[in-house]
């Protein structure tokens, strides 16, 4: 039995820096990506409703800068310990750092904007 090997050869992304007199080099600025876990049970009521009210959110508030991950608890319910679940639905902003987490359907659309840091102008 031969054991192949694959080298894959590491892309460079050059990022264009600014630099003044007398100042540290900085990277510019780049898009925020949010990483989101979203952990469900099966396709219960709430783990619908969850799924659909944060893809709404997501395309209204974060415009393409997202990747949704749902998990189901009862197909992989060894997951639930990486991000130390406790209840579901659960949303898990994985990033940018730190962490955020928030329980429930996701309805309350204020509350799910600013408990995960979703987006920083929220109107009343």
């Amino acid at each position: 039995m031969a054991i192949e090997a694959v080298y894959m050869k590491a892309k460079i992304k050059r990022t264009a820096v600014k630099t003044r007199p007398g100042k540290r080099a900085e990277p510019l600025a780049k898009e925020r990506v949010y990483d989101l876990r979203l952990y469900v049970a099966g396709q219960s009521p709430k783990s619908l409703a969850a799924f659909a009210n944060l893809k709404r959110l997501c395309d209204l508030h974060l415009a393409g800068q997202y990747r949704i991950e749902v998990i189901d608890l009862i197909e992989k319910p060894q997951m639930a310990r990486d991000d130390q679940i406790i209840a579901i639905p659960t949303l898990v902003r994985r990033l940018p750092a730190p962490v955020r987490k928030i329980i429930g359907d996701l309805c309350d659309t204020r509350r799910t904007l600013i408990g995960p840091e979703l987006s920083e102008k929220v109107a009343d």
